[in-house]
């Protein structure tokens, strides 16, 4: 049997997936919290998070920008849910608990971000697709925009996936 003639997991199965994955992101990862990333978006083709502009992700006191590792943590990040989401995909037969057993061996090893403008704004919104999807690696692009839809950074990953 291949993988696309097995049963997809119900819509009721896809929801507690959805949600542990939000819970993962969200809550479990503690710099995602210390960052104030919280999810938007968890679908297949539309992967966003959302960030509030804080004085703690300050990096240039006098312009009060946002920091550059705070841009490249927040974009990191993005590339990452969005393999999981990728995954997800790639084995719609498994039941939550056997899909983010999968990720546990997951961790980024390449990073590149292009910083295009200040980070300034009142909030950001990070986003992520997934370009490549191998056995052992996955391969991202990410984008980071602020409250006024201005393209902030970009970025490219790849990451290892088993």
């Amino acid at each position: 049997m291949t993988a696309s003639s097995l049963p997809r997991r119900d819509a009721q199965e896809q929801a507690r997936l959805d949600a542990a994955l939000v819970e993962l992101f969200d809550h479990s990862i503690a710099f995602n919290r210390t960052l104030g990333l919280k999810i938007l978006s968890v679908h297949s083709g539309d992967v966003r998070a959302r960030f509030d502009m804080r004085p703690e992700l300050v990096g240039h006191y006098t312009y009060g920008r946002l920091h550059g590792g705070v841009i490249s943590s927040a974009l990191d990040a993005m590339g990452g849910l969005a393999l999981m989401v990728a995954i997800a995909e790639r084995h719609p037969q498994e039941h939550m608990p056997q899909v983010m057993h999968r990720f546990v061996k997951m961790g980024t090893i390449d990073l590149r971000v292009d910083f295009l403008r200040q980070g300034l704004g009142q909030h950001f919104i990070a986003s992520a697709e997934v370009t490549r999807l191998g056995g052992r690696v996955g391969s991202t692009q990410m984008r980071l925009v602020n409250d006024e839809g201005t393209l902030i950074a970009t970025g490219a990953a790849a990451y290892m996936i088993s």
